[in-house]
């Protein structure tokens, strides 16, 4: 079996939810080497997380922020966790709901996503910093 890691700092994004899936696939061109095996990738952060859905139609992704948001609101009266601001509790719990890690099968060297499948960095903070992603491919 191979097995191929690599940790990759990601450039600081706005709040919402943005495809990476070039940036991952360009950072382990080892993937090549892979006819059948798993890519996972984790995200090594509490208040961001990791989803797979809509590569194609940026409303998609418009419509999650705005979801998330009233679903998870800022400002509740029930946080007591909020010496980092009014977004970093609903940050949590977004990345909680979201969760740290994706995995995708990967046959003949490529991802096997579907036709409008793409893999987001939900970036749940209003100003953020980089965040990191460790990616894992395996297989043989």
């Amino acid at each position: 079996m191979k097995i191929y890691q690599k940790e990759l700092i990601l450039t600081p994004k706005k709040r919402g939810f943005h495809i990476i899936t070039n940036i991952v696939v360009q950072s382990i061109p080892e993937l090549k080497q892979i006819n059948v095996g798993m890519l996972q990738v984790f995200i090594k952060h509490t208040s961001a997380s990791l989803t797979i859905n809509e590569n194609a139609d940026p409303t998609v992704r418009q419509d999650f922020e705005s979801h998330f948001n009233k679903t998870v609101p800022e400002n509740a009266p029930f946080y007591m966790h909020t010496y980092e601001g009014s977004d970093d509790m609903p940050a949590h719990i977004k990345a909680s709901l979201l969760g740290a890690s994706v995995q995708i099968p990967i046959t003949d060297g490529e991802l096997n996503l579907g036709i409008w499948q793409g893999i987001y960095l939900c970036e749940h903070r209003n100003h953020s910093n980089s965040r990191s992603i460790v990616i894992t491919a395996f297989g043989n």
